[in-house]
C-alpha cells in the first residue's frame, strides 16, 4: 500500500467516524471498513443517481446537502427530503439488488463516501465481522426511517 493510499484510508476513516452509522464501531473496525469506501466530489445540481437506475453503490454525505426526489402520479419530481452530513442514502438498492426508489441530486457541492456493492461483497469475504456490523448498522438505520415514515402515514390518516 502506498503512503498516499494509507493517508486516504485514514481520511476516509475519520469521515466515517463522523457518521452516525459508525457510532458503535471501535476505531480499528472503522479503519478496516474505510479500505472499502471511496470519496466522490459532486457539484451542485449534479445527479448522483436516478429513480429506476441499477443500485450499485450507497453513499454517506460527508459535506454538503443531497436532495431526494420522487416522481408523483403527475410525473412531476417532488422533493421529499434533504440529507445533510452523516446521512446515508442508496443503501436499499445495495442490500436488496432492486432498482433505485428515488432520484438523488446534489443540492450543494458535496463530498460523498461511496461503498459499491462489489466492495461490500469483498468486505464480506475479507473481513466478515466488520462487514456484518456495517450491514447491521445500515439495517438499523433503514428500520428507524421506516418507523418514522409509518408514524407520518398514521398522522395523515383521517
Amino acid at each position: 500500500m502506498t503512503p498516499e493510499n494509507s493517508l486516504l484510508i485514514e481520511d476516509i476513516g475519520e469521515m466515517l467516524m463522523e457518521c452516525d452509522l459508525f457510532n458503535n464501531f471501535p476505531s480499528a473496525e472503522i479503519q478496516s471498513a474505510a479500505r472499502y469506501f471511496s470519496v466522490s466530489k459532486i457539484g451542485e445540481g449534479e445527479t448522483i443517481f436516478k429513480e429506476g437506475d441499477d443500485g450499485t453503490f450507497m453513499c454517506i454525505v460527508n459535506s454538503g446537502n443531497v436532495s431526494i426526489l420522487k416522481v408523483n402520479m403527475d410525473e412531476e419530481a417532488v422533493d421529499i427530503a434533504t440529507l445533510h452530513k452523516g446521512r446515508a442514502f442508496g443503501e436499499m438498492a445495495v442490500l436488496d439488488g432492486e432498482r433505485r426508489s428515488a432520484t438523488c441530486v446534489a443540492a450543494t457541492d458535496c463530498t460523498l463516501l461511496t461503498l459499491t456493492k462489489d466492495s461490500l461483497d469483498k468486505m464480506l469475504t475479507e473481513v466478515p465481522r466488520t462487514a456484518a456490523k456495517v450491514i447491521r448498522a445500515v439495517a438499523v438505520s433503514l428500520s428507524k426511517r421506516l418507523r418514522m415514515a409509518d408514524g407520518r402515514l398514521v398522522d395523515h390518516q383521517i
